[in-house]
């Protein structure tokens, strides 16, 4: 009798998983049949319309193709625009890991472009080595903001970026000893939680600092510049994901949270003007920069992509004949290879100059002018290893500052969906779901943890050079590789220039 019931139950079972697959293919074939009379009316797409149903694969293959070559195809050193061995030295290094590699190098080492620091025979011994030497930023101002952090925060607006995202940054900058920049978004709460130094940055659309009609308002600007936390004012004039073209956050991402940080209304989308309508010269520029340091009281430069440079030439003549007070305390030089903001394509791949031709020439300009000393220099763009740091340092730079670097230490996976609300990692997205995936705790950690083994493995590179801190290298320290395969002195392709060597207005 029990077997009778249990063949019972088994038959029954069977004759219900017989008619559920029977169900499932009808209803499939039944979807199939749907799509195809979908794909053969339309006519957006030829191939749909040519292989209907069929068809639709080659836009889910051209889809899930970046995800598998970056696990599957890609070798270590092939990806763009951040190679495997790129991202797992960020990763371990944040993690706390052991970033050791054996049996060589991956490195294509003639490879053109490459940086190949020339170390000394007698190197300096660890115990010789000195402190990085504290940078000061603004000596003409009544606040001037001292640093010492070789890698510091770049622009991620708070929007762009998420909540916890903020957070994570905030906290993990204040443990490290790092500044933090807010990024064009305007000054959040989240921002100052961390106990970080914060870099405000005013972009185009003066979110955060703005009137109802997106001038610069005075009084908000005031506000934010008695913030202690607050310590130097950025200007930004354009960015290397898109020179010549303004922000844009999708209306998706502008929570009532974030409209009311930047001044603007919710759930629509805010666009940037392509440049501050009140600067169209160099002359008004100096006094923008002038304005708000004097409003605000804090250090005050600007960031901005380099492609024509005679701007800067008169720029520097200006600020010769003004007075050596009218300069802008620092530069941000952005390179022209892109940032993680939506950009036109073209704007990404073919505008600006990368920073490797940037930043010395930018350097070369101001030591030509006599203003060198005068305006500090910060580095930006694709910068997130110990060599890219150390060679921005050999370069000119007085500080170097990444943003996706950063992203990556908290987790970033270069899944490109950063302008989309759909990034898997909670860093750049505001649905709730996929943000509980980033922890500002733990992450916070990890961005500490970044910062400490870039400055200890660019420290090696310098006691390599025979020089006791990264800050003490020169380009005689670094050569390059051209496209022979020859590596050339660095001072040899930018060759050093004299101060005060340029014939300036005022003299």
């Amino acid at each position: 009798m029990e077997l009778d019931w249990i063949s019972y139950m088994t038959m029954e079972g069977l004759d219900l998983l017989t008619k559920l697959f029977v169900f499932t293919v009808g209803l499939g074939a039944l979807a199939i049949v749907i799509l195809f009379v979908i794909d053969v009316a339309q006519t957006q797409d030829a191939v749909r319309r040519n292989y209907p149903v069929i068809g639709r694969f080659r836009h889910i293959f051209t889809t899930l193709g970046e995800f598998f070559r970056q696990y599957f195809f890609a070798m270590d050193r092939e990806e763009m625009p951040f190679n495997r061995a790129q991202r797992d030295w960020v990763y371990k290094s944040s993690a706390g890991s052991d970033n050791t590699v054996a049996f060589g190098s991956t490195h294509n080492l003639t490879e053109a472009g490459s940086p190949v620091f020339v170390n000394c025979p007698f190197p300096t011994l660890e115990s010789d080595g000195a402190p990085t030497p504290r940078v000061v930023v603004g000596e003409y101002t009544p606040n001037p903001y001292e640093f010492a952090s070789l890698i510091n925060i770049s622009g991620m607006s708070y929007g762009a970026i998420s909540d916890p995202a903020v957070r994570a940054l905030s906290k993990g900058a204040g443990m490290a000893g790092c500044w933090l920049n807010t990024g064009e978004g305007g000054l959040a709460p989240q921002h100052l939680e961390g106990g970080a130094d914060i870099v405000l940055q005013i972009g185009t659309a003066k979110y955060g600092v703005r009137t109802l009609d997106g001038r610069l308002d005075d009084g908000k600007l005031r506000e934010v510049g008695a913030i202690p936390q607050v310590k130097m004012i950025e200007l930004k004039m354009s960015q290397g994901a898109k020179p010549g073209k303004g922000g844009l956050l999708p209306g998706v991402k502008v929570t009532p949270e974030i409209a009311k940080i930047r001044g603007i209304p919710a759930y629509q989308d805010s666009v940037s003007p392509n440049r501050h309508p009140e600067i169209d010269n160099v002359q008004q520029m100096l006094d923008v920069i002038g304005h708000i340091r004097a409003v605000s009281g804090k250090p005050t430069g600007f960031k901005s992509v380099v492609g024509a440079y005679g701007w800067l030439e008169q720029m520097c003549e200006e600020v010769n004949l003004r007075g050596v007070e009218s300069a802008p305390d620092f530069i941000t030089i952005d390179s022209g290879d892109g940032g993680t903001g939506a950009a036109p394509m073209a704007l990404m791949d073919h505008v600006g100059l990368p920073i490797r031709e940037a930043l010395p020439l930018v350097a070369d300009v101001l030591t030509r002018y006599g203003l060198r000393e005068r305006i500090k220099l910060f580095a930006s763009g694709k910068l997130v290893t110990p060599s890219e740091v150390a060679w921005a340092y050999c370069a000119g730079a007085d500080s170097v500052v990444s943003a996706r670097g950063f992203m990556f230490a908290l987790g970033c996976i270069q899944a490109l969906k950063c302008n989309k609300n759909t990034c898997p990692t909670g860093i750049t997205t505001h649905n709730p779901r996929l943000q509980r995936g980033l922890d500002p705790t733990d992450k916070a950690v990890r961005v500490m943890q970044y910062v400490e083994k870039m400055r200890k493995d660019v420290g090696i590179i310098a006691h390599s050079c025979g020089v006791p801190h990264a800050r003490a290298l020169k380009r005689y320290h670094c050569r390059m590789v051209q496209p022979s395969g020859r590596s050339v002195p660095l001072d040899e392709l930018h060759p050093p220039v004299q101060p005060g060597s340029a014939q300036t207005v005022a003299a």
